[in-house]
Protein backbone atom coordinates (compact mmCIF):
# COMPACT_ATOMS: atom_id res chain seq x y z
CA UNK A 1 0.00 0.00 0.00
CA UNK A 2 1.47 3.72 -0.74
CA UNK A 3 1.10 6.40 1.51
CA UNK A 4 1.46 9.99 1.08
CA UNK A 5 2.94 11.39 4.53
CA UNK A 6 4.01 15.02 5.50
CA UNK A 7 5.93 15.48 8.68
CA UNK A 8 6.96 18.50 10.55
CA UNK A 9 9.88 18.14 12.99
CA UNK A 10 8.99 20.40 16.25
CA UNK A 11 12.68 20.11 18.52
CA UNK A 12 12.87 22.20 21.48
CA UNK A 13 14.88 25.14 21.13
CA UNK A 14 16.75 24.24 24.18
CA UNK A 15 17.43 21.18 23.14
CA UNK A 16 21.36 19.62 24.53
CA UNK A 17 23.10 20.11 21.08
CA UNK A 18 24.64 16.28 21.78
CA UNK A 19 21.20 15.15 22.32
CA UNK A 20 19.95 16.64 18.88
CA UNK A 21 22.50 15.35 17.12
CA UNK A 22 22.14 11.84 18.09
CA UNK A 23 18.22 12.25 17.58
CA UNK A 24 19.07 13.10 13.53
CA UNK A 25 22.29 10.24 13.67
CA UNK A 26 19.76 7.53 14.22
CA UNK A 27 16.99 9.51 12.35
CA UNK A 28 19.24 9.20 9.05
CA UNK A 29 19.96 6.05 9.62
CA UNK A 30 16.69 4.27 10.00
CA UNK A 31 15.03 6.35 7.13
CA UNK A 32 17.78 5.34 4.75
CA UNK A 33 17.28 1.65 6.07
CA UNK A 34 13.68 1.83 4.92
CA UNK A 35 14.93 3.52 1.94
CA UNK A 36 17.45 0.93 1.00
CA UNK A 37 14.40 -1.96 2.08
CA UNK A 38 12.02 -0.24 -0.90
CA UNK A 39 9.78 0.67 1.55
CA UNK A 40 10.39 4.53 1.82
CA UNK A 41 11.10 5.22 -2.36
CA UNK A 42 10.44 8.79 -1.89
CA UNK A 43 11.22 11.64 0.76
CA UNK A 44 11.65 14.88 -0.20
CA UNK A 45 12.58 18.33 1.71
CA UNK A 46 10.08 21.14 1.87
CA UNK A 47 12.00 23.77 1.01
CA UNK A 48 12.50 26.21 4.04
CA UNK A 49 10.69 24.37 6.84
CA UNK A 50 11.95 21.79 9.45
CA UNK A 51 9.67 19.05 7.21
CA UNK A 52 9.74 16.39 5.06
CA UNK A 53 7.19 14.53 2.25
CA UNK A 54 7.75 11.04 1.78
CA UNK A 55 5.50 8.14 -0.25
CA UNK A 56 5.92 4.77 1.60
CA UNK A 57 5.09 1.46 0.46
CA UNK A 58 4.28 -0.77 2.74
CA UNK A 59 1.73 -3.84 3.06
CA UNK A 60 -0.94 -2.41 5.76
CA UNK A 61 -2.04 0.30 8.01
CA UNK A 62 0.14 -1.80 10.85
CA UNK A 63 3.17 -1.93 8.93
CA UNK A 64 2.59 1.87 8.59
CA UNK A 65 2.09 2.48 11.90
CA UNK A 66 5.70 0.38 13.35
CA UNK A 67 7.54 1.89 10.52
CA UNK A 68 6.82 5.73 11.58
CA UNK A 69 6.56 5.38 15.26
CA UNK A 70 10.29 3.51 14.99
CA UNK A 71 11.29 7.29 14.06
CA UNK A 72 13.82 8.28 16.68
CA UNK A 73 12.11 11.49 15.93
CA UNK A 74 8.49 10.57 16.00
CA UNK A 75 7.89 12.11 19.70
CA UNK A 76 8.63 15.45 18.19
CA UNK A 77 6.77 14.83 14.68
CA UNK A 78 3.84 16.22 13.60
CA UNK A 79 2.40 13.85 11.01
CA UNK A 80 -0.43 13.68 8.24
CA UNK A 81 -0.83 10.05 6.26
CA UNK A 82 -2.70 10.26 3.11
CA UNK A 83 -3.61 6.97 1.49
CA UNK A 84 -3.10 6.62 -1.95
CA UNK A 85 -4.88 4.82 -4.64
CA UNK A 86 -3.65 4.30 -8.54
CA UNK A 87 -5.57 6.72 -10.75
CA UNK A 88 -7.43 5.50 -13.32
CA UNK A 89 -5.70 7.67 -15.65
CA UNK A 90 -2.40 6.32 -15.22
CA UNK A 91 -0.72 4.92 -17.88
CA UNK A 92 1.47 2.57 -16.83
CA UNK A 93 -0.82 0.73 -14.13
Amino acid sequence: MLYHIRMDVNLPADMDPEVRADLLARERAYSQKAQREGRWPHLWRVAGEFANVSVVDVADHDELHALLSGLPLFAYMDIEVTPLAVHPNKIDQ
